[in-house]
């Protein structure tokens, strides 16, 4: 389109008039009605009562970049090209007459256009300046051109962000006719656009371009009370997820492996306590990170939400575990110098009871201090053996929680990949 076939033989002169004449001809020098009325192909039945075929309009779209996706919005804004194709029969001439010249650029107000919408449109800005004018080809057709900024509503499923592909719907229909007057269908094939989207695509963002395919379907109108032709194009996008593997997924797996390693500190000491603290403030930041990303209405939980509640769960577990055993450890200890303080004090009043002054002490003192610390050795054996006794409780609890703590991880890790990578 756009072409002269018999360009060669003419010069610049020739061609000149030959589109001054041209420009007659079609009658574009003033107001025509057969230019502004809707260009219907009449035909004759048997019963010699006129009918109409619907007009068929071309509808082509071309996604060049993908600027924006909300998801909290549930919106796409997208950079178009839409090109959009109409026969006129009244718009003919034979290229040998005027140059060979087959295509002329004719002002777009002086001609009927279909009034078609996008039914999804939230917000609609023009890219570039609006084309004034449309093409016109010599076999009577009529082509415009409009590149569009294009802000459309588009329902995401977020339930394996950040891996996840969406499907975002463009649908093209006319609000004044019917599916007997205008049908809307494609210029080219599916993989033909998607083919020359990839080409033409600008915008190397977080989304990637998989492919454009169509469908037509019919809708009743309320209003009109008649059936409508609508064209629908799907447009497949697929997220980039590196920035959110680095940045979220990678660093909430770093801090449950920390987890797991915490369980080797002494849990006698305040240090296993206070660096778990550290690990579940630090997923806290995962999650309000999230909170700001993902919408609060998705009808099923994204995994990484499960992914980063999980992990915070088990670190809090965790946590009490360790307060537990530090509780059951710092307890026996207590007691233990409890009855040692006891044991002590008690035989030291004996002492002074039963141990007069020099001048009053009784010849058997060798055999009451012999006595005296058989007692406290025996008091000694046995507090230690409570303490051996609660620290052998502790120690198999902690244990126990380890090997079911690993046991936990290992299978939540294994559910959580199948399910992001069916």
């Amino acid at each position: 389109m756009g072409q002269e076939s018999d360009a060669g033989n003419c010069s610049k002169t020739e061609r000149a008039a030959a589109k001054k004449r041209l420009y007659e001809r079609l009658s574009l020098n003033e107001y025509s009605q057969n230019t502004r009325m809707w260009p219907l192909t009449f035909h004759d039945n048997p019963l010699d009562v006129p009918y109409f075929d619907p007009a068929i309009i071309f509808v082509d779209l071309y996604v060049t970049s993908i600027t924006n996706v909300n998801e909290k919005a549930q919106s796409i804004s997208t950079q178009v090209k839409i090109i959009t194709g109409w026969p006129n029969s009244n718009m003919t001439w034979e290229p040998d007459q005027y140059c060979g010249i087959t295509s002329y650029a004719a002002p777009k107000n002086m001609f009927w256009t279909p009034d078609i919408n996008i039914m999804e449109s939230i917000k609609t800005d023009f890219g570039t300046k609006e084309s004034p004018y449309v093409l016109l080809i010599n076999d009577g057709f009529t082509v415009s051109t409009d590149v569009l900024a294009l802000t459309t509503a588009c329902k995401m499923d977020l339930y394996r962000f950040p891996f996840d592909i969406q499907n975002c719907n463009i649908t093209f229909q006319s609000t004044a006719y019917s599916d007997q007057e205008i049908i809307l269908d494609t210029l080219s094939g599916a993989k033909w656009m998607t083919f020359k989207s990839k080409e033409l695509f600008q915008a190397q963002g977080e989304w990637d371009l998989i492919s454009i395919d169509n469908t037509n379907t019919t809708i009743f109108d309320d209003v009109g009370e008649f059936e409508i032709h609508q064209l629908i194009y799907q447009i497949t996008i697929k997220r980039r997820p590196l920035l959110y593997v680095i940045n979220i997924i990678i660093p909430v797996f770093f801090f449950l492996v920390l987890d797991v390693i915490s369980f080797f500190i002494d849990t006698s000491g305040a240090d296993k306590v206070s660096f778990k603290v550290t690990l579940l403030l630090s997923i806290s930041v995962m999650l309000l990170i999230l909170y700001s990303t993902l919408p609060s209405t998705a009808e099923n939980i994204p995994l990484i939400g499960v992914y980063c509640c999980a992990v915070f769960c088990l670190i809090g577990i965790g946590l009490l575990e360790t307060f537990l055993v530090n509780v059951m450890t710092r307890g026996a200890e207590k007691r233990s110098v409890e009855t040692t303080s006891t044991v002590s004090g008690r035989d030291d009043g004996e002492r002074d009871l039963k141990n007069p002054p020099d001048s009053v002490r009784e010849p058997n003192e060798e055999s009451y201090t012999l006595n005296r610390l058989k007692r406290c050795w025996a008091a000694t054996r046995q507090d230690q053996r409570e303490k051996l006794s609660w620290t052998r409780v502790a120690r198999i609890i902690d244990v126990t929680f380890f090997v079911l703590y690993i046991i936990t991880v290992i299978v939540f890790m294994s559910v959580l990949w199948k399910l992001w990578f069916p």
